[in-house]
């Protein structure tokens, strides 16, 4: 059966985020790794915000389990949302499945640094296609899907009728969206017209007639309430 409701979360503003936006089009190479990355003050208010979504609950639709991505940003959004909530210990589980979209030789680099180091790779990403698209040493979207469909075979059997949050990144939401859809892979680059996937927005899917129904997708109206 699965989970009844599952609840994903894309991390708060990070420090990356925001070090990339202010660049703009100039080249930049950020010196944290992708899993050290923090969130920024902004970040953390978002965190806090999705805290209060979830006190605000009805009952019966609160989390009951938690699943996180080992990431820093990921881990740090989870709390910061914990605290804001003052809800019980929750089970937490960290998964490895859950870590963004690895950018092997791409990490740190901004789209800027890539076009000026890799000037060949964006032509390969157009013509390849940005789902199937793979960075050198790194994974395409198509390579996190594989590794959500494990995860969610695996949720199936950990969260059986449970509840759960799952806090992790763009990617992931992206994926999960294609996987528990139980779409073919040949549709996968259908899933790119929702991104991008906001901060700290929430998507919900609930059980219904046997299969997921999503019920909202990358909404972010507690973020401005």
């Amino acid at each position: 059966m699965g989970p009844s409701r599952i609840i994903a979360v894309r991390h708060g503003e990070s420090e990356a985020n925001l070090a990339y936006r202010r660049a703009g089009e100039r080249p930049l190479v950020y010196g944290r790794g992708d899993d050290e990355v923090t969130l920024t003050a902004l970040g953390r208010e978002q965190a806090a915000a999705l805290g209060r979504l979830l006190a605000a609950l009805p009952a019966g639709e609160e989390p009951e389990q938690v699943w996180c991505s080992p990431y820093r940003r990921a881990l740090d959004t989870w709390e910061g949302a914990r605290a804001a909530w003052g809800a019980g210990p929750l089970p937490l589980t960290v998964d490895d499945r859950l870590r963004d979209q690895e950018q092997g030789a791409f990490a740190r680099l901004n789209p800027a640094a890539v076009r000026e180091r890799f000037p060949g790779e964006p032509a390969r990403r157009e013509a390849e296609g940005a789902y199937a698209f793979r960075p050198p040493g790194g994974e395409s979207l198509a390579d996190v899907v594989v590794r959500l469909r494990a995860f969610v075979r695996h949720l199936e059997r950990r969260a059986d009728g449970r509840r759960v949050l799952i806090v992790a990144h763009d990617s992931v939401v992206l994926g999960l969206r294609h996987v528990i859809a139980g779409a073919p892979d040949a549709e996968l680059a259908a899933v790119l017209e929702f991104a991008p996937v906001l901060n700290a927005s929430v998507s919900v899917w609930r059980t219904g007639e046997g299969a997921f129904e999503l019920v909202r997708f990358n909404d972010v109206g507690h973020l401005t309430s």
